[in-house]
């Protein structure tokens, strides 16, 4: 696809996560069960609750790399989450409480504007957490987003978890687009 730029993220987690079953106690360490509570790094009196996952994308492991499914040659930039192992980072523009760190190696959103990018397309894993928060980011961001929903897979497919991120889509302004429909048809005819 002739898109202007192309950006993978991934996540590039230290060892000793926060969000890692191996970095919480029982009886909260139950990877898809339990759920721990992180204070802000930036204000300590703000605090949220997340889930608690297995160990994954470990920085410098292959289970970090992007899948060589993918051609890499053909990404712009990757941008690399999550590198903050006191806070949860889903979306590729800010951490969970918003903060735009350290925890993502480059700014996405100045990125963007500075290379006149003004709609985006996600796709990705996990629809119910890392493409929902993208989405709604990119959305806050001032960006036009489309969300194509054959490139996405969720955690939960149901009515809680990616049913719930649909009706927030809708409810932000977020289209959920075919990889054949009108949007993504007239950027493969530009070329």
């Amino acid at each position: 696809m002739p898109f202007t730029l192309k950006v993978a993220t991934r996540d590039w987690h230290p060892k000793d996560h926060i969000s890692f079953n191996t970095s919480n106690g029982p009886p909260n360490n139950k990877a898809f069960e339990s759920s721990t509570t992180i204070a802000n790094p930036q204000n300590a009196t703000e605090s949220m609750t997340i889930p608690v996952w297995p160990v994954h994308c470990v920085q410098g492991t292959p289970g970090a790399e992007i899948i060589s499914e993918i051609n890499t040659a053909r990404i712009d930039r990757i941008v690399d989450k999550g590198r903050d192992s006191r806070v949860e980072m889903f979306s590729a523009f800010a951490d969970a409480f918003g903060n735009k760190s350290e925890a993502a190696s480059f700014d996405l959103a100045t990125c963007l504007k500075e290379s006149g990018i003004s709609r985006v397309f996600i796709v990705g894993v996990a629809g119910d957490y890392c493409v929902r928060y993208t989405a709604i980011d990119a959305k806050k961001e001032g960006f036009d987003v489309h969300v194509v929903v054959e490139g996405v897979q969720s955690i939960d497919e149901g009515e809680q978890g990616w049913g719930a991120t649909k009706r927030e889509f809708e409810e932000a302004g977020i289209k959920l687009v075919s990889i054949v429909g009108d949007e993504v048809q007239a950027i493969a005819s530009s070329s």
